[in-house]
């Protein structure tokens, strides 16, 4: 009985723990409650908009967006880079990774930014379209 025990959890150590993958839409498009045009239009959803991947099916991909809603669109209009969005009433970007760090800019809610590394001690290196950068804490932020 042991050994089995020893087998079973040894396989389950096995299993690769399922990754979360984020994308941004590339051009303003349609939402639909089902992989096809057929099915009601929900929403549009504006360009630059990151979105959590739930499910690729045949040219569609179900996504999630900030708020956790869930809705169909086509996968041509997903874009490969990464881009976050700020979920805090107004988000504080810095020179440095530091609440000392002097003050970059801040952006809004529900503004979106480039991504573009994670740094140490729950902050995140982004860039606003103007091509301003800087670090912003993780936890006004939503996409990662």
């Amino acid at each position: 009985m042991k050994r089995w025990l020893s087998v079973l959890l040894a396989a389950g150590s096995a299993v690769p723990a399922l990754a979360v993958e984020f994308r941004t839409v590339d051009t303003a498009t349609v939402l639909y409650d089902a992989p096809s045009p057929r099915g009601n239009k929900l929403f549009v959803i504006k360009r630059d908009t990151p979105v959590e991947l739930v499910v690729h099916l045949e040219g569609w991909a179900k996504v999630r967006d900030s708020d956790g809603a869930m809705a169909w669109l086509e996968s041509k209009y997903l874009g490969l880079r990464h881009s976050v969005v700020v979920v805090a009433a107004r988000a504080q970007v810095r020179k440095g990774a530091d609440d000392a760090a002097a003050l970059v800019f801040e952006a809004e809610r529900n503004v979106a930014l480039d991504y573009l590394e994670v740094a140490p001690g729950g902050w995140v290196k982004v860039r606003h379209r103007d091509g301003q950068s800087g670090y912003v804490r993780a936890d006004q932020i939503w996409g990662l």
